[in-house]
């Protein structure tokens, strides 16, 4: 019996690396994944999931999930950009975006005339050097640069290998900038925490399944949940030998965690 499957009513699961490996061609499902999701629904436990996705919109995000065979919906996704917005509107901040193209429609809605900060997400073929440049120029021009940032994962894993994210980039104009950028996704606990509050469960009757040790393990430990590690994805074996996050169980797969929680029920 595994202790750390007892007492759950609700799952957060990232997507990328542990749904499906996305890629050019739109990405393909990880085996039993689809199934999984379906046992979740069909138990009864709460759902979420909770994404750092910022390469689409939450509307084109899940319409391609569905075409996979996923059953998700709009409602059930936490992602960085829509929480990003509420902060601009909240502060009246008025972003120079450096995003990927299909996500800019989520600032649709926001102000961006004369920028006052700068938003960052995974860009992918726009983090060119012309484009991160100018991201600076707004940047050091300011008296206190606010540099907000949709996660700060290093790397993320597509079809045809491993690729850089967001906090590479991030890095950068923080040490160019000499600022601290505000990162709005995981592993922040504010993230996590609005992720819960959308499923209704507290943190100790929820566990977190991911495929990055730091941002989706560590994160969600910090904020009082349990969290797996699936060896698909980004899981490099050297994950097992982290310094300073140990989840609370690996797991092959979704499709095994969901068979060891669901014997717990």
């Amino acid at each position: 019996m595994a202790a750390w499957a007892r007492a759950v009513r609700g799952l957060l699961l990232d997507v990328s690396g542990v749904l499906y490996d996305s890629g050019g061609d739109g990405g393909v499902p990880i085996a039993g994944s689809v199934e999984a999701v379906r046992r979740i629904k069909a138990s009864g436990l709460k759902l979420q999931f909770c994404t750092n996705e910022t390469q689409a919109t939450r509307e084109g995000f899940v319409k391609k999930l569905q075409g996979m065979g996923f059953d998700i919906s709009v409602a059930e996704v936490t992602a960085p950009a829509p929480a990003a917005c509420r902060i601009l509107k909240e502060r009246s901040l008025r972003p120079h975006l450096l995003v990927h193209n299909d996500l800019v429609p989520e600032f649709a809605e926001i102000d961006k005339t004369n920028p006052n900060c700068v938003v960052i997400g995974d860009a992918a073929e726009n983090f060119t050097y012309a484009n991160l440049n100018e991201a600076f120029r707004v940047l050091i021009g300011m008296e206190k640069p606010v540099l907000i940032s949709l996660g700060k994962g290093r790397y993320y894993k597509e079809t045809d290998g491993l690729k850089l994210d967001v906090g590479a980039y991030m890095k950068a104009l923080e040490y160019a900038c000499d600022a601290q950028a505000e990162v709005v996704g995981k592993p922040a606990k504010m993230f996590f925490e609005s992720a819960l509050a959308e499923m209704g469960v507290p943190p100790q009757q929820a566990i977190m399944i991911g495929d990055d040790i730091v941002n989706d393990v560590g994160g969600a430990q910090q904020c009082g949940m349990r969290a797996l590690q699936v060896r698909t994805g980004k899981y490099r074996p050297c994950d097992e030998n982290h310094p300073h996050v140990k989840p609370d169980a690996y797991v092959n797969n979704l499709a095994e965690a969901v068979d060891i929680i669901l014997q717990q029920l």
